[in-house]
């Protein structure tokens, strides 16, 4: 008993750190600059020192196996691109030409900016240190439903912050004023985009918690569809209209952000998650059809009540505009000229310029792909990209396994699978993931929904749950009990 609350005690200061980061890390900025970023690798470090790991069982570990197997291979990409003296990857022949051209020796490098990757890493550590700490904190269930309601009402509430500012002072972020996207809600982020996209991923989560909170209250094992509006009517409303309310700020705050590849994407991570959510009540044959039906139609309701501006960039641009495919082209040939190591990490904003399309405007700076695994394969190679695309596509399957396998909690799962897909999408045609004040957040999630979506081992309670009868909760025994008062007490229990 007293060894379970010393546990219980170790896991307090790395699980607030780690709530903490989840819910600030969009504050500053979207968390963009260096400092920022180092901040949250510093509190992300000591919470990894504190983290517990008495929950931790055999799946987990070979989770973080796997997460180690990605961190050498980052290593051995970055020890290439940092050395004087690299292992196999050639040295960039952009050296020798401005060595001959200035007629003094310089000294080569594999990446084109030299030690640039040593500092971009610090959003990738970033990552891996958040997905880490959601894997060992976030395999135990209440902690890692309280991560949920941590990233929904911090959601919530920069949502909230950015249709009020929208509304009050639009030429703002914080304290800084707003030199792009003025008729746009940005929240406390500088791009739109990643707004909508965070915005969105917060409505996934705050839509998936009232499902669960309206199923419960049901009495029904399996809805009754027929008697549906009667069961909801005797939800008392004050249990549900938060929850309501919260949901409707992050989608009023994500329409207005009028992204239409974050809209869009959102929408439609909405419709799959309620659909996956409620698969067990719908009819047999026709069931999931008919809610993917009607959660299209009345997405495309809110497009129009609420998205009137999103529809019309959709008239008139289409998904993507011509520009970014114009860029994604162009990438593509830096990644066939650079196809083992990339050009360095954190370069491409200097590898791009002889690479850009005369189709594209002679407006701007482009210092992102506008498509992460280009951008990344651009700069690390393409071996490195694939084995993190692998990375992407195992955590997805373990997350759906646990979607469809777990009885109790599989919202922690859906919850992680469906914002990781609606991000892993956006990323495609966008750089959310790029983005700290986002991607730390959500890999936290990530963590907790890989690690939630294994079955529970039947009497290993958790730390929580021993400090909890340590303190002296009762035991309910059956010992002695009445044969016609056992089916109460069971459901009692």
């Amino acid at each position: 008993m007293i060894w379970s609350r010393i546990r219980w005690s170790w896991s307090l200061p790395a699980t607030f750190i780690l709530f903490f980061v989840a819910a600030g890390a969009p504050f500053p900025f979207g968390s963009t600059n260096d400092l920022s970023i180092a901040f949250w690798c510093l509190c992300l470090g000591i919470a990894v020192i504190f983290a517990p790991t008495r929950d931790l069982r055999a799946p987990h570990l070979w989770l973080l196996a796997g997460i180690a197997v990605i961190v050498a291979a980052y290593a051995f990409v970055l020890h290439e691109q940092l050395s004087d003296h690299p292992w196999v990857a050639p040295f960039q022949p952009i050296w020798k030409q401005a060595s001959d051209l200035l007629g003094v020796p310089i000294a080569p490098s594999a990446s084109i900016v030299k030690n640039e990757a040593f500092f971009a890493l610090g959003a990738p550590l970033a990552n891996i240190l958040a997905i880490v700490l959601g894997i060992t904190i976030g395999a135990d269930r209440t902690r890692a439903r309280r991560l949920l309601w941590v990233i929904a009402i911090s959601g919530a509430a920069y949502a909230l912050y950015g249709v009020l500012s929208f509304l009050i002072e639009p030429t703002m972020i914080l304290w800084r004023d707003k030199t792009a996207y003025l008729g746009s809600v940005t929240g406390t982020f500088i791009n739109r985009n990643t707004a909508a996209a965070y915005f969105g991923s917060c409505a996934v989560i705050w839509m998936l918690l009232i499902l669960e909170d309206v199923r419960r209250r049901l009495p029904e094992r399996h809805i009754e569809w027929r008697r549906l509006s009667l069961d909801l009517r005797a939800i008392p409303p004050k249990q549900i209209l938060p929850q309501l309310g919260c949901l409707l700020i992050c989608l009023m705050a994500m329409f207005m952000t009028t992204s239409r590849a974050g809209v869009g994407l959102s929408l439609l991570a909405m419709i799959v998650a309620f659909t996956l959510f409620l698969r067990k009540d719908l009819p047999p044959r026709t069931g999931i059809w008919i809610s993917l039906g009607s959660g299209l139609a009345v997405a495309l309701g809110l497009l129009q009540l609420l998205g009137g501006r999103v529809s019309s960039r959709f008239d008139s641009q289409g998904l993507v505009d011509e520009g970014r495919i114009e860029a994604w082209k162009s990438t593509l040939r830096i990644i066939a000229d650079n196809p083992w190591f990339g050009t360095g990490m954190g370069t491409f904003q200097w590898a791009f310029p002889p690479y850009r399309s005369p189709n594209i405007s002679i407006r701007g700076v482009w210092d992102a792909a506008h498509s992460t695994p280009l951008e990344l394969a651009s700069e690390v190679g393409i071996p490195m990209a694939l084995l993190v695309a692998l990375g992407w596509a195992v955590m997805l399957l373990v997350l759906a396994r646990g979607v469809f396998g777990r009885r109790r909690d599989a919202i922690i799962p859906l919850a992680a699978v469906a914002t990781a897909t609606l991000s892993l999408l956006h990323s495609c045609l966008d750089f959310t993931l790029q983005v700290p004040g986002y991607s730390i957040p959500f890999f936290v999630l990530f963590g907790a929904g890989l690690a939630q979506s294994f079955r529970t081992q039947e009497g290993r309670p958790t730390a929580e749950a021993g400090a909890t009868r340590g303190r002296g909760e009762r035991r309910i025994s059956t010992a002695g009990a009445a044969p016609h008062a056992l089916p109460e007490l069971h459901k009692s229990v």
